[in-house]
């Protein structure tokens, strides 16, 4: 802002508090850290929303630029050095983090320095998840492990994303799941012609559907139930439907369950997936929802997701539309994840379970890896996989540790021993594939060797588990194979 500017808005924010100063003694005393748009953004609505809480009393940053300068009328007392002193002198009760994306380290550091003053610690969403609207109090929220772990800052190209899912019939299979239900809430913001939700679970295509629309009935034809693995159902869908695009996240996932039983990966993962692809011979764009376990499997869910990459690649070759792959790493939030499990684990007293003290994983927000995926859709080209950079891996131990800090109670970790099919660490490409980031520095192509559909018709699904594991690992090795 100008100096006039500036004084204007103070002026306007000097009238506001003293309108309403007969409530001003219930509101919180908030110190802000943080100076940028986020900031003006959540001090705009301190100033003027009437449901605010808060009164701010002033701003920390740590950009000496800043110092002695104001932020929508709220003066900047210092940096964060200055943090215990100026609560002192403020009253202040709550500390607010008002960096939209900042990295893990500056969240932790802030956060230590407001629970060493003995204040509330409340933060921003990360950008990611606001894509509808700018940033207000009502979005404060108590600090998560999410947050902790760090934020990804992801540029996105609007116009190339409203250029292929505007206007377009949209299905999303697996749209129960985590992923798939984030999916759908994204790409709704993107005003589709109609988006078709497909999942075999009904209370989660309720869920969903409510989260779009509190009411909606089930009775739309927005929720589609059915299995993958009915192959002329699936087909009878897109006949009657006509998707144009296709976002494929219906899936088993559990590493250790589908050690187990890799029958089952076969019938969902594998022949669920070809049944979508057969299906999907007329659509504009498809993508196929894969993982960083597909890089080098060494397990029955990456073998299968490596398998379902090559299929997506065979049909790339064949079809007008573009048929590609994402490939991403664990996603914190999702149903079922690490997350979940510590998660349950502390409330239940403990300890939590690590496998091991030094294995690491990529995470990434739920949302964070929606909004690039779809963002990768639409920057892919035909028979590639586009894999989501997600910053540098984390020990699971921190993340125990850092999910204990925020308990109420203390909690005991214990290591437990690497699982069969579990690897110390993931990587995020295999062998012989290049890191090449042509159009997103957070997005990269690589090149999948295609597999011809007759070579996973004949697997033997009910046999000897540790045969057909066998056989899912010889499909992810062999050269690119067409018997058309």
């Amino acid at each position: 802002m100008t100096g006039g500017e500036n004084l204007l808005y103070m002026l306007a924010t000097r009238y506001e508090r003293w309108r309403s100063r007969p409530s001003a003694g219930l509101k919180t005393r908030a110190l802000l850290f943080g100076g940028g748009a986020a900031a003006r953004d959540l001090l705009h609505s301190m100033h003027f929303d009437p449901r605010s809480r808060y009164v701010p009393v002033g701003v920390l940053d740590d950009d000496p630029r800043k110092r002695k300068t104001r932020v929508a009328g709220v003066p900047v007392l210092g940096d964060r050095t200055a943090l215990a002193s100026t609560v002192a002198r403020t009253g202040a009760t709550t500390v607010v983090f008002a960096v939209s994306n900042a990295d893990a380290q500056l969240v932790r550091e802030i956060r230590a320095l407001a629970d060493a003053a003995g204040v509330r610690f409340l933060v921003v969403p990360a950008m990611s998840e606001l894509l509808d609207h700018e940033i207000g109090v009502r979005d404060l929220r108590e600090v998560r492990v999410t947050d902790l772990l760090g934020r990804v800052q992801i540029e996105t190209d609007l116009d190339a994303i409203a250029g292929y899912l505007t206007g377009k019939r949209v299905l999303v299979t697996g749209a129960g799941g985590s992923i798939g239900s984030e999916l759908c809430r994204q790409i709704n913001r993107f005003s589709p012609a109609e988006l078709m939700m497909l999942d075999r679970d009904e209370s989660a295509l309720q869920a969903v559907q409510l989260s779009l629309d509190p009411r909606a009935t089930l009775s739309d034809p927005s929720v589609i139930l059915a299995s993958l693995r009915d192959v002329d159902r699936i087909r009878a869908i897109f006949a009657e439907r006509k998707p144009e695009v296709v976002f494929h996240a219906a899936a088993l996932k559990h590493l250790p369950l589908l050690e187990r039983y890799p029958g089952e990966a076969v019938k969902t993962n594998i022949w669920g997936t070809l049944a979508v692809l057969e299906a999907s011979a007329s659509v504009e764009r498809f993508v196929n929802i894969s993982t960083d376990k597909a890089a080098d499997p060494a397990s029955v869910l990456g073998y299968c997701k490596r398998i379902t990459e090559r299929l997506t690649a065979h049909a790339a070759a064949r079809r007008s539309g573009t048929f590609l792959s994402v490939r991403f790493g664990n996603v914190l939030g999702s149903r079922g994840s690490v997350f979940d499990r510590f998660t349950a684990q502390i409330a239940d007293g403990g300890p939590i379970t690590v496998t091991h003290p030094d294995v690491t994983r990529y995470f990434m927000t739920i949302q964070e890896a929606v909004h690039l995926v779809i963002q990768a859709a639409a920057i892919g080209h035909g028979g590639e996989a586009l894999v989501l950079q997600m910053g540098d891996p984390v020990r699971i131990a921190d993340v125990a540790r850092q999910m204990v800090e925020l308990a109420p109670a203390p909690v005991d970790i214990v290591y437990t021993g690497l699982r069969p099919g579990e690897k110390m660490g993931e990587v995020l490409f295999g062998a012989g594939e290049e890191d090449r980031r042509p159009y997103h520095p957070l997005i990269s192509h690589v090149s999948v060797p295609p597999l011809d559909p007759s070579a996973v018709r004949g697997l033997a699904a009910n046999a000897d588990p540790g045969v057909l594991v066998s056989s899912l690992a010889a499909l992810c090795t062999v050269p690119a194979l067409s018997f058309s």
